[in-house]
């Protein structure tokens, strides 16, 4: 894997979890959060899109962090054993 092809598989890793975060965080959270709270979050009585807005987009925040370190080591790996 050339130096070219990391930052190009890279940035768009990176817009992809962006674009996740940013579906969850204001899709979910704002723009579809009426019709979302029709449904219950399992085990409470809390709205599915108010749980969205306080607590979801957070978690899926976190959970794309650790998705990102893991995918990324694996290519600094790759790209490392690449290049010596």
């Amino acid at each position: 894997m050339s130096p070219k092809e990391y930052w190009s598989f890279n940035v768009k890793f990176v817009s992809i979890l962006l674009s996740i975060w940013a579906f969850v965080s204001f899709g979910c959270g704002m723009v579809f959060a009426p019709w979302l709270d029709q449904f219950k979050l399992i085990g409470t009585e809390y709205p599915l899109g108010f749980w969205f807005a306080q607590q979801g987009s957070i978690y899926v925040f976190v959970l794309l962090i650790i998705t990102y370190v893991i995918v990324m080591n694996r290519v600094d790996k790759k790209f490392k054993d690449g290049h010596q």
